[in-house]
């Protein structure tokens, strides 16, 4: 029998490199078109076909293009093999990627990391946006954010923060199309959860923390639970929290603190001790602590998930048990 050809030996589609790089599939057809970074051989003369050879000068490009070298310019040294020490750059968000942590589903989930920021440090918003989409469609929104989008932006942010302020426009980018991507993956409100049921989820960070995002993949993944929300997002006063809990008679709070300066135990005890009900049968809300500010500090009876699959477990069991 046979065996089946290699992908070294037939060659990776349009799509599957897209992927690879961190690009649109539009941007490769546009730089084959242009600037003549093609694939040499076309299978059947017309569909494209990227051979080892193709991949390389499109890796030497997209480093270039990456760093702010122009398109043209970057062609002719793809083209002709040269560096460029622009291309340096890039190489820093690479090895941010590396320090963000070990990624348990192998390889094709690395290369999606190091593809998403290739794609954010070249301020390519519609590759970002693909990018981001088909992460959360092959892997669902647990997985998605992570070992895709949150990795990504770890190594991002730090690249911003060794960098003296440098790049810290391709962190907003990345930042409001991972926001963009997790609120269209959130199911709208579930239907009649004010109406007698258990009390919602609260989500709030923090007075003075800034940092929303990982409770935005959170509000996601319990609205795919039908585990109704209260989404309150950045630097809630803790007046407005502790209204809003005495109010709402949530089943239970999440209290993200990004930094161990915002984390104050005393607020959440405060949240933990709030009461609401008739008299005789008052009831108080479960807290969660989430984030990495509140380590280092234990809090007998306020748990602290470990991440996003164990928070959407431990709420959903309370939720139920409501």
């Amino acid at each position: 029998m046979s065996e089946s050809p290699s992908p070294d030996d037939t060659g990776l589609t349009t799509g599957a490199l897209a992927r690879r790089l961190g690009v649109a599939p539009t941007t490769l057809r546009s730089w084959d078109r242009r600037y003549g970074i093609g694939p040499a051989v076309r299978a059947d003369g017309r569909h494209r076909r990227w051979r080892p050879g193709d991949v390389a000068v499109l890796e030497t490009m997209c480093r270039l293009t990456s760093s702010g070298v122009p398109p043209a310019e970057a062609a002719r040294a793809a083209r002709a093999g040269a560096s460029h020490p622009a291309a340096e750059a890039v190489g820093a968000v690479r090895e941010g990627s590396r320090a963000a942590g070990a990624l348990p589903l192998g390889g094709d989930v690395r290369q999606e990391c190091r593809g998403l920021a290739r794609a954010a440090v070249r301020l390519d918003a519609p590759a970002v946006a693909e990018q981001l989409a088909g992460a959360v469609e092959r892997h669902g929104l647990t997985v998605a954010w992570q070992e895709v989008m949150a990795p990504t932006l770890h190594a991002v942010g730090r690249r911003w923060t060794s960098s003296g302020d440098r790049y810290v426009e391709v962190e907003h980018l990345l930042s409001w199309h991972v926001s963009t991507t997790l609120r269209r993956a959130t199911r709208a409100a579930v239907p009649g959860d004010a109406a007698g049921g258990p009390g919602p989820v609260v989500l709030a960070c923090v007075p003075g923390e800034q940092h929303t995002l990982p409770l935005e993949a959170l509000n996601a993944g319990l609205g795919q639970r039908d585990v109704p929300t209260r989404m309150f997002g950045a630097a809630v006063p803790a007046e407005a929290l502790t209204a809003a809990v005495q109010r709402l008679g949530p089943v239970a709070v999440v209290l993200w603190a990004q930094a161990r300066s915002t984390a104050s135990l005393a607020l959440a005890r405060h949240v933990a001790d709030a009461r609401w009900g008739v008299s005789g049968a008052r009831r108080t809300p479960a807290v969660l602590l989430g984030g990495p500010g509140w380590t280092g500090r234990p809090a007998p009876g306020l748990p602290r998930p470990t991440g996003l699959g164990d928070a959407l477990e431990t709420l959903s069991g309370v939720y139920d048990a409501s």
